[in-house]
């Protein structure tokens, strides 16, 4: 068995020990963590993808590009 294997068993042995609204209790701090740690990956990869974004752009703030009008914002058909 894996180590990861043997602590949920654990984790669910202790569990059962305890009476019902406990349980509950158990149950909302587990999701609350696989919530918190889902946050923390997608704030890890917003943050990768600014950065990949920022490095990307660097130095085009001194560029000269095209100046657009609303007339090019028109849908041609």
């Amino acid at each position: 068995m894996s180590s990861d294997t043997i602590l949920a068993e654990k984790i669910y042995a202790q569990a059962r020990q305890l009476p019902v609204p406990f349980q509950v209790e158990a149950l909302n701090f587990i999701e609350y963590l696989l919530f918190k740690t889902t946050q923390e990956i997608e704030d890890n990869d917003t943050a990768w993808a600014r950065l990949s974004l920022a490095a990307a752009m660097h130095g085009m703030e001194d560029e000269d590009g095209p100046e657009y009008t609303l007339a090019d914002l028109r849908e041609k058909f």
